[in-house]
């Protein structure tokens, strides 16, 4: 089935346009509840959050009364971090939980994220069966009782203990943290954290508004705590993105430090405690070569798969293995989590740099990274990239150009009318001349000539 309303990590759209609309919200709802009727009898319980965009109480209302006409028990937590949904679903023995997200993307969009009853998010057929209920000419009545919607008041101290229970709560007296929560979900729980840990905290970015959730703040911009973390004498910055799900660290240099060199810093460090099941890494096919190569050296496999942190994921399951990650943030540790978390990445991190005495400037300074440039280009389609002549030629020239010394990647964003081009080599010099060229072909061909 070629699904309509599911991307790469649910649905997402323009919110009051379609797919993100209440009537569409009401359908996602029922469809929901529909497909858990299917599966298993009784009544059923599911958990909505939120981040902090405006139209979330509108999507939070709407897949709300789909739910409750269909007799499904609602549990409404209000802004909490997606890994906070995840987590919920399961610790409270719910049927499925529902986050209301666009992540990093601007407050006009909103999404769905959908998660089964382990935590993690729905597979390809669960999500086929949704979507095609969603897409129904027209749904018939719903049968039996109407169920009922509920506040919990205490969502968000369940997940703070949760997370501070995968470094079992060790203290971080003697840290100083600039933390920037994107005025998005993460904006009360991650600095409350960090200060019961014992850490000395700045906060950035923990006023949401409605409309201000990732701009010009965020994991997007990682510059600006890098600031703060010079004015202030800090060891490190934290940057969370809109739903807190990932992360993106600045040194005590205010230098950023790659979601790979995370990565790397993760896979070392649990290699040298027993704990990185198969001596393998799952990263995606955006992951920089020299994570690859410095990985090597340290005895450690590197799985790549397709872009998406839920694909990372379906490979760590499939195959038991304990870490995986993307280099846009996304860390996931199965020992402790169902889905991507930057809160508990960011206490891992600073586990990793109590216990060993060293700045995350050291911790990350033995992987190399090779030159990269990527670029998000607007399109006005979304062809297959095989389709296009003249980029399949001006793909197949620069490898051959390369040839094992770099790559290319060109591919659509699952989530936003884009293509990403990405050329990786050890000469920065072709890599930028290679990028613009890729670039002017994708702009001739099938680029958004449109005005700004």
């Amino acid at each position: 089935m070629n699904k309509q309303l599911f991307g790469t990590d649910g649905i997402r759209g323009k919110a009051n346009h379609w797919p993100i609309t209440p009537e569409v919200g009401m359908r996602i709802g029922r469809a929901v509840a529909r497909v858990l009727k299917a599966q298993m009898a009784g009544h059923h319980k599911v958990v909505i959050g939120k981040d902090t965009r405006l139209s979330g109480y509108m999507l939070e209302s709407a897949i709300t009364a789909g739910l409750v006409s269909e007799g499904a028990r609602v549990l409404l937590t209000g802004p909490v971090p997606t890994p906070a949904i995840a987590y919920l679903t399961k610790s409270m023995a719910c049927d499925a939980g529902v986050m209301l997200t666009a992540s990093h993307n601007p407050y006009t969009d909103n999404g769905i994220k959908i998660f089964g009853p382990d935590g993690y998010k729905l597979n390809d057929a669960l999500e086929e069966a949704v979507e095609a209920i969603i897409l129904e000419d027209k749904l018939s009545d719903p049968e039996g009782e109407m169920g009922k919607a509920l506040r919990i008041d205490d969502a968000t101290g369940r997940y703070i203990e949760f997370a501070k229970a995968s470094i079992g709560a060790k203290s971080l007296k003697g840290l100083k943290i600039v933390i920037d929560c994107a005025n998005g979900a993460g904006y009360f729980v991650g600095p409350l954290i960090l200060e019961e840990l014992g850490a000395e905290v700045i906060s950035m970015a923990v006023a949401p508004d409605g409309r201000n959730i990732n701009a010009g703040v965020g994991a997007l911009y990682p510059e600006l705590a890098g600031e703060q973390v010079k004015a202030h004498g800090a060891n490190l910055g934290i940057c969370l993105d809109g739903d807190a799900d990932r992360v993106i660290f600045v040194d005590e240099n205010g230098e950023e430090v790659s979601g790979d060199k995370v990565l790397y810093m993760c896979a070392k460090a649990l290699k040298a405690q027993g704990k990185l099941a198969k001596d393998t890494l799952v990263a995606t096919v955006m992951s920089n070569l020299g994570l690859h190569s410095a990985l090597a050296k340290e005895g450690i496999k590197v799985e790549a798969t397709g872009v998406g942190d839920r694909l990372v994921i379906e490979c760590m399951r499939e195959n038991g293995y304990s870490l995986g990650g993307e280099n846009s943030g996304h860390i996931i540790f199965a020992e402790s989590a169902t889905t991507g978390d930057g809160l508990m990445s960011a206490l891992k991190v600073l586990e990793m740099m109590q216990e060993s005495g060293k700045p995350l400037s050291e911790l990350a300074s033995g992987m190399e990274e090779f030159p990269q440039e990527l670029h998000g280009l607007d399109v006005t389609e979304k062809p297959p990239i095989e389709s296009i002549p003249e980029l399949v030629q001006v793909i197949s020239e620069v490898e051959e150009e390369f040839g094992a010394d770099g790559r290319v990647l060109v591919r659509y964003s699952g989530t936003e009318n884009k293509i990403r081009v990405l050329v990786e080599a050890k000469c920065a010099q072709a890599v930028k001349s290679s990028t613009e060229k890729i670039c002017a072909v994708v702009e001739a061909t099938i680029g958004n000539k449109s005005p700004v």
